[in-house]
Parts: C-alpha cells; structure tokens; sequence
C-alpha cells in the first residue's frame, strides 16, 4: 500500500477561501475587458490608432451618463488627454504596460456591447464604471504625473 505524500509545510497544499469581490490588484474578467487589453498593445504602437480612438472618444464623451463615473470622470478626460499627447508626441513619459491598460479602457468603454450593453438604462455603464476604476489603480501614478506635467507646460513662458 502506497504511504500519501506528507505536505512539507502546515499551509501546503491547502487553498485560500474563494471570495466573491474582484480583488482590486487583479483585472475585472471579461472577455470584453481581455479583448480590449489585446486591442490595445496594437494601439499603443500605431499613432494614427490612437488618433482615431482619441476622436472617437470625444465625439461619445458627451453622450456618456456621468453618474457611474462620478470622481473618476476627470481621469477619464486624463486619459483622453494623455493619448493625445502621446500619439502627438508631446508627453512620451508613459510605461508601456500603463498606455495599455489605458488605451484598453478607452475601447471597453467605447464599445456599447460590452459585458452589459450601454443601452440597458441604469446598468448599462456599471461594468464600464468598474473597468475605469481598475485602471485609474493601476495607472494612477502615470496620470498624476501627466497632469503635473500639463500644468507645469501651461505655465512656462513663451519664447
């Protein structure tokens, strides 16, 4: 009779608890969120991409309900400002990873069938508004830095 391998630590081999709550360090699941995610490597290297995401972006913003956003609307419009000085070449002090993650942000949210369609009233901007979060986390420090950096470029006198 075979004797079972003795776990060589007390927690080995023992599994934490499943919880429910999206932990805030990993990326919400969704194969829409995925997709976005892979869309947007190819993005984050094409300017004219970029471009054309940024004038899609601002031609739906105003359509966009603001109540699921609420304090991440002015990282939004970051965002949108940052993709266009980045495609402009105006402000390339961004992380790849971190263009990626917002990039791919910008076509989740721009895309009305995602993993609850935009058109279903009262929900619809829900998953949008948790994705937006998530990368407001991750890329946080980029966009504080982008910011300073435009506020410090309105600042310095003409020559």
């Amino acid at each position: 009779m075979k004797r079972a391998r003795q776990p060589k630590s007390r927690t080995e081999g023992l599994s934490a608890p499943k919880k429910d709550v999206v932990s805030p360090k990993r990326a919400p699941r969704s194969p829409a969120f995925s997709q976005a995610l892979t869309n947007a490597r190819s993005y984050a290297k094409d300017p004219e991409r970029l471009r054309q995401l940024f004038k899609e972006a601002v031609k739906k913003a105003p359509t966009i309900p603001r109540d699921p956003f609420k304090d991440l609307w002015a990282y939004f419009q970051a965002m949108l400002r940052l993709i266009r000085a980045y495609y402009g070449r105006e402000y390339r002090n961004v992380p790849l990873q971190n263009l990626v993650m917002i990039v791919g942000a910008i076509i989740y949210i721009l895309n009305p069938f995602d993993l609850i369609p935009d058109w279903i009233a009262g929900l619809g901007f829900a998953d949008d508004a948790v994705v937006l979060a998530f990368a407001v986390r991750q890329t946080r420090q980029t966009l504080d830095d982008f910011m300073t950096w435009e506020i410090a470029s309105r600042e310095r006198p003409a020559l």
